[in-house]
């Protein structure tokens, strides 16, 4: 059955109060519409290990991997998709021999209308936009707002998932924006129950 879901996780070890691999199964088994194994902090050998490690738990359960920044990473180990910051795919994919065919989701972090055209030029088959509302992840920097979102949704043909401040309470404005859907950080790393989680997203 087709995953309905329309929420992305993205990991941050360090927002984990409990057991990182643990909490990253639990996660995996709850059928978010994706997972971006976000880890900057890590040398390419940790992330490497660790992607190694989680990426059969995630096709075992059905769950989309996508990996991120490491590109070399993901061709040796073909995930489902690889997420980069947007400068660093550019400059990539301006490299000799570099092809990135091996995956079917390529997304970028954008924040501007710009980047988000400069995204679909790039072939990107996603992007996050943000950050939508203020978040403890940004503190001290307001949030671009759902009218930056909906500039950005209106700028480009492809999904545009948003991330930063996402909560129940806020989920449906949105998804009227014409988002495809959003992501969601700290929330999914601290809590216990993510499946239950995931419900109350809708």
């Amino acid at each position: 059955m087709k995953n309905k879901c329309d929420i992305i996780c993205v990991t941050n070890r360090h927002l984990c109060p409990g057991d990182y691999r643990e909490t990253l199964v639990k996660i995996a088994k709850a059928h978010p519409r994706a997972i971006i194994l976000r880890e900057k902090d890590m040398s390419e050998q940790e992330y490497r290990e660790l992607a190694t490690w989680f990426l059969p738990i995630c096709r075992e359960v059905g769950t989309k991997l996508i990996l991120h920044y490491f590109h070399n990473v993901a061709m040796e180990l073909k995930p489902d998709g690889l997420h980069m910051p947007l400068d660093r795919l550019e400059e990539i994919l301006s490299e000799a021999g570099c092809d990135l065919s091996y995956v079917s989701e390529l997304g970028v972090s954008c924040h501007s209308v710009e980047d988000a055209r400069r995204a679909e030029k790039l072939g990107c088959t996603y992007i996050l936009a943000g950050h939508i509302y203020d978040t403890d992840c940004k503190k001290g920097l307001p949030g671009r707002g759902i009218e930056f979102l909906r500039k950005v949704t209106e700028s480009i043909t492809f999904p545009v998932y948003a991330i930063g401040g996402i909560a129940p309470e806020n989920i449906d404005e949105v998804r009227s924006s014409g988002a495809e859907g959003a992501c969601i950080m700290s929330s999914a790393m601290k809590s216990e129950n993510v499946e239950e989680l995931l419900k109350q997203f809708g």
